[in-house]
């Protein structure tokens, strides 16, 4: 398997805790939970934070003009700055859900709930934090962990099969495929000399796999992925094994808001493991916009 970043029991501890909210306000709201997720991890510190311990607030959210509620004072971009407080941590999920529903985040409304990528880029794109790799590190957190079955109303394969689904499948439903023997339901192209398909809307690497007759495993093995990975319409998938480095034309790439090394990896052929080696990056390494990666 590709070196990918490694999951800590704290974050998958702070997953069962609190997905079944992330859901119910998903169903709420239309924010889509692995984002909700994702924001709460990385805010606290997977629930660590004093202000997390404390106060309940769960999503870095300050007082702003007509907070009246419980405060706490932090040193954020500002020393002593206001933040808002809550009797409790399901109070922090609501009101993130409403904080969300100012007129400055408004255009990601106009988004599928499944697409974690597009809401990541426009929460940074809209300020909702200064760090440059915000966007990329909740396109990390919900890729290594698996969140975006939240979107579909389930839970990650790492939880087991005793972890029930929280209520049934709202949206990216695989469509039901019959096994073909190998031989292609869907266009192949090439690129780099490799093969590769696009993702259709609500697909899923098992109906891919289930058309090319490619085995699951070996086909997210290709793709440096879970089997699970949610597909998002035009994604590549490809058929074989990536190169070691890009194309000779490809020398570095520039790091924009929405990149991961994932889909840095797949945008030039790349194995992840060999983008990782290329840069002397560790698997917890996060590329900022403005990032330049050596691709070869």
């Amino acid at each position: 398997m590709a070196q990918l970043p490694k999951r800590y029991p704290a974050y998958e501890d702070y997953v069962r805790k609190h997905y079944k909210e992330a859901i119910r306000q998903m169903d709420k709201h239309g924010i889509p939970a692995s984002i909700k997720m994702a924001q709460g991890l990385l805010e606290t510190g997977a629930g660590k934070s004093s202000l997390a311990v404390d106060f309940n607030n769960h999503f870095g959210i300050k007082c702003h003009t007509g907070w009246t509620g419980r405060k706490a004072y932090k040193t954020d971009d500002a020393p002593n700055e206001c933040f808002r407080g809550y009797k409790t941590w399901q109070e922090s999920y609501e009101d993130h859900s409403l904080f969300l529903k100012k007129p400055r985040y408004a255009k990601l409304f106009h988004l599928r709930t499944d697409d974690y990528k597009g809401w990541a880029a426009g929460l940074q794109r809209a300020g909702y934090a200064t760090n440059k790799g915000y966007a990329n590190k909740l396109i990390q957190i919900i890729e290594t962990y698996e969140l975006y079955a939240l979107d579909k109303s389930q839970v990650p394969l790492w939880m087991g099969t005793t972890a029930s689904q929280a209520s049934p499948a709202k949206v990216n439903q695989p469509k039901e495929t019959a096994k073909t023997a190998g031989k292609p339901l869907r266009p192949v192209y090439k690129s780099y000399g490799l093969l590769y398909v696009l993702a259709d809307p609500n697909d899923t690497l098992e109906r891919v796999a289930q058309e090319t007759g490619i085995p699951l495993r070996k086909l997210a093995y290709y793709n440096d992925a879970p089997e699970d990975l949610a597909l998002q319409e035009g994604e590549v998938v490809y058929l074989e094994r990536k190169h070691r480095s890009a194309k000779e034309q490809y020398k570095t790439h520039k790091v924009a808001i929405g990149d991961s090394m994932h889909s840095i990896s797949q945008r030039y052929g790349i194995r992840l493991e060999s983008l990782y080696n290329l840069n002397n990056k560790d698997e917890d390494y996060v590329p900022e916009e403005g990032d330049v990666l050596r691709l070869r």
